[in-house]
């Protein structure tokens, strides 16, 4: 199968190549997908994107020209892609439905560690030589209530590693049928009343943009934490930087960001003009930001690389994609997995 690979950073190449074993015709580029770069798309039967990339329904137009038969994406998220845009030309969707969600929680508890301890504060104090305790001050894990926002797969492996600190740990997702015994399920209400630290785990959809706004951030604990890994815009920045000079927010730790598109992932460090609100969080010492990293293991790059190979194989195959396939119609015309 040919396709095209968008937004490619050089450390993903080697896991690509492992993956792929010359079994595809697949031309890797580091320009993102965008009105302006369809072109390399042209004479493909795929194109394979990440979460920058610009899958608008002004794009889906220009490969659907082209003749492109399906989009896969190299992540679980799939709100940078106009679906329905897709569909109106039976072009197939498809993601990678899990990855390592150990790398995902692990990050959002180093986060968590990070901000608890002043860890950033003290490095940069210590590399100027300045030793000192004062403003250094952290909490101990052990005792403390966590809710998680979001029951999957990444969320309950958060909920793991807080457990094993001796954490209370509470959860919330309306859309959660399994068990889980580190984590009560309670409802919204109740882990936005009952939380030193709060965890957001789960995907942007209609219903869960801006979870994070005035009115929710009113019914958390003065001093919360709030940790976000999963899609930016789950927090009104606005409404969070408020709380923020309030002191209802006491840390947030934020790998992700609502106006990351064309942002995270590149080198803005001589613009001229940047990010304003960025900038005002960055004023705080109580505030982490990480440029979008969570996934970034080994493990999770090789996992990631291992199902985007294996969506080509299936689809070469025609076979039906499972829970890769994102699209409302399911495989049409795609044989089930024997």
């Amino acid at each position: 199968m040919k396709a095209v690979a968008y937004s490619i950073r050089p450390f993903e190449k080697e896991f690509l190549a492992i993956a792929n074993q010359k079994k595809h015709d697949i031309t890797l580029i580091a320009n993102p997908l965008n009105g302006k770069t369809t072109g390399y798309a042209e004479a493909k039967d795929a194109v394979i994107v990440f979460t920058n990339d610009e899958v608008s329904a002004e794009v889906i137009d220009q490969l659907a020209a082209l003749g492109i038969k399906y989009i896969i994406t190299r992540s679980t998220g799939t709100d940078h892609i106009d679906k329905a845009a897709a569909e109106k030309y039976g072009i197939k969707v498809f993601n990678v439905p899990s990855y390592s969600p150990q790398a995902i929680a692990e990050h959002s508890v180093a986060m968590a560690f990070a901000l608890n301890r002043r860890l950033i504060k003290a490095d940069k104090n210590s590399h100027e030589f300045d030793f000192r305790n004062e403003d250094l001050i952290g909490f101990n894990f052990s005792g403390k209530t966590v809710g998680i926002i979001g029951l999957g797969h990444t969320g309950l492996a958060t909920a793991k590693i807080y457990n094993g600190l001796g954490c209370t740990v509470i959860g919330y997702d309306p859309y959660f049928k399994g068990e889980a015994s580190d984590v009560e399920h309670v409802s919204l209400e109740v882990l936005l009343g009952s939380d030193d630290i709060i965890s957001l785990h789960l995907p942007l959809t209609t219903a869960t943009q801006y979870l994070i706004r005035e009115e929710t951030l009113n019914r958390m604990k003065d001093g919360v934490m709030l940790i976000n890994t999963s899609r930016g815009g789950l927090i009104n920045t606005v409404d969070v930087l408020v709380a923020l000079k309030k002191g209802k927010i006491g840390y947030i730790g934020m790998d992700v960001y609502e106006h990351e598109q064309g942002l995270f992932f590149e080198d803005h460090s001589n613009d001229a003009h940047k990010d304003a609100l960025l900038q005002i969080l960055l004023t705080y010492d109580n505030v982490l930001i990480t440029p979008h990293q969570a996934y970034l293991t080994k493990e999770a790059l090789q996992e990631i690389a291992n199902q985007t190979i294996t969506n080509l194989d299936n689809l070469q195959m025609k076979k039906c994609l499972g829970d890769a396939c994102v699209c409302k119609k399911g495989c049409r015309g795609i044989k089930p997995k024997n």
